[in-house]
């Protein structure tokens, strides 16, 4: 790796990492020529592949008129313009659209929508806000609270409100199987329980990705789950919320997750895929019977600088182009049926491969020290960094979390752009085989007992 001067920046640790150069397609290259397939898309955002061409015009079209006009002074038409195709893709009644520029933003917005909203129509008692752990909405202290991620959480908890948290549905690793609707009905009615023991009059709402992100490793909801967790809500007037950040914008092969199992949320945020890396772009998503009492009472007290960006919302608008065009989201589901196969078939060659999850393009796979127990890695065998490391050293980039509530488990999100081949899982799938290998070939054997 090329020498630099000591960085002025800093984020997580002082790793530092090659110098980019440049990005195209699935591919990224560093200065000193090197390329690394972006088995990831960076952190599940790049979905349509970088350096679009039709995208960067229409930003380039975009600047040439404005780059800015502030939602207070003026409208702007790629706002308007956006605004309306989201409203066309999103389930039926949901046609108020709140932009903003990234994941925690539109999590921010929702919750203090939902509030206001309860506010506006005389539940000023209802203020608590249901999710589930593990789960990640976002790092501001407002989404923080609804994240149950405990490393992420536990330095900030005397500064945040505490919110219930139920267990997500990892039949998995509680030996049930997820095509049983009954095991769908015992984790949605964890939701139930929580809603008694709170108080029905004091919950606001439950917040959920469809599919699961990051702290739980591309986690798809067991049979009946997620249509019966919008039966409990509406039974005790709860807002349902779905946390689209990750999912939305076509990664699990429909452009929102939920719609998968047709349930209808009463507001939804996605974030990721809508900028697909070009701009920080997200958007929250309510129905009109959220959004019109709390206009009627004075109007929404939130906002951001940023909100409704002219050229933000103008490449918003030419990715859902791109992704339309090219049939990206049918593209998700077979090369992300392949990939989830393949994935199946390393876990033939590794044993340390306790589970392969996910849905289209949005997949993972667990490892585990005994796939008959899920017992977990050891922490000091360090297979969180490790194998990420040692995937990127070959030209790939992974993406890893722990499984277990932060601090144990391992899992590895293997989420290339929607635009990836048959081609580009070969390389994926060959590189993630040597790397387990020499990973495997790396663990000392009295860690793997320890497991």
């Amino acid at each position: 790796m090329t020498q630099r001067p000591e960085s002025k920046l800093f984020y997580q640790s002082r790793r530092r990492r090659p110098l980019l150069d440049q990005a195209r397609g699935v591919y990224m290259w560093d200065v000193d020529g090197k390329r690394y397939l972006d088995g990831s898309s960076g952190a599940m955002v790049c979905n349509i592949g970088h350096s679009n061409p039709h995208v960067l015009e229409c930003m380039r079209r975009q600047m040439d008129k404005s780059s800015f006009g502030y939602r207070l002074h003026f409208e702007t038409e790629p706002a308007e313009q956006l605004a309306q195709k989201l409203a066309s893709l999103a389930p039926e009644g949901l046609e108020k659209v709140f932009f903003v520029s990234g994941g925690s933003e539109a999590v921010e917005s929702a919750i203090k929508l939902a509030r206001q909203h309860a506010v506006a129509t005389g539940d000023s008692q209802r203020y608590k806000v249901i999710s589930r752990y593990p789960s990640y909405h976002g790092c501001t202290l407002g989404a923080l609270a609804l994240t149950g991620y405990a490393p992420m959480t536990a330095p900030f908890d005397p500064m945040m409100q505490s919110m219930p948290k139920i267990p997500a549905p990892r039949a998995y690793l509680d030996g049930l199987d997820p095509e049983d609707e009954a095991t769908g009905k015992f984790y949605a009615d964890m939701l139930e329980e929580a809603i008694l023991q709170e108080g029905p009059e004091t919950v606001l709402a439950f917040m959920v990705e469809p599919v699961g992100g990051a702290s739980t490793g591309a986690l798809p909801p067991p049979k009946g789950y997620m249509q019966r967790i919008s039966e409990i809500c509406r039974r005790y007037g709860v807002l349902l919320i779905h946390d689209e950040v990750m999912t939305g914008g076509g990664r699990t092969g429909a452009f929102f997750a939920g719609d998968h199992w047709q349930v209808e949320p009463d507001i939804l945020v996605l974030s990721k895929g809508l900028g697909a890396g070009y701009a920080p772009l997200g958007a929250m998503i309510a129905h009109e019977r959220i959004v019109e009492p709390v206009l009627d009472k004075g109007g929404f007290i939130h906002g951001y600088t940023y909100a409704g960006n002219p050229l933000a919302c103008a490449a918003g608008l030419a990715v859902i182009e791109e992704i339309e065009a090219h049939q990206m989201m049918a593209n998700a589901s077979s090369i992300g049926a392949e990939l989830k196969a393949g994935l199946q078939q390393l876990m033939q060659r590794h044993e340390l491969i306790g589970d392969v999850r996910g849905k289209g393009l949005l997949l993972a796979f667990e490892l585990v020290a005994d796939r008959e127990t899920m017992a977990p890695l050891p922490r000091e065998a360090g297979a969180f960094d490790k194998l990420v490391e040692i995937a990127y050293d070959k030209g790939l980039i992974i993406y890893s979390r722990r499984t277990r509530g932060g601090y144990t488990g391992d899992h590895f999100l293997v989420c290339p752009p929607m635009i990836a081949t048959a081609n580009h899982l070969d390389e994926i799938l060959t590189t993630l085989d040597a790397s387990l290998t020499t990973f495997t070939n790396d663990l000392k054997p009295d860690l793997l007992k320890a497991g």
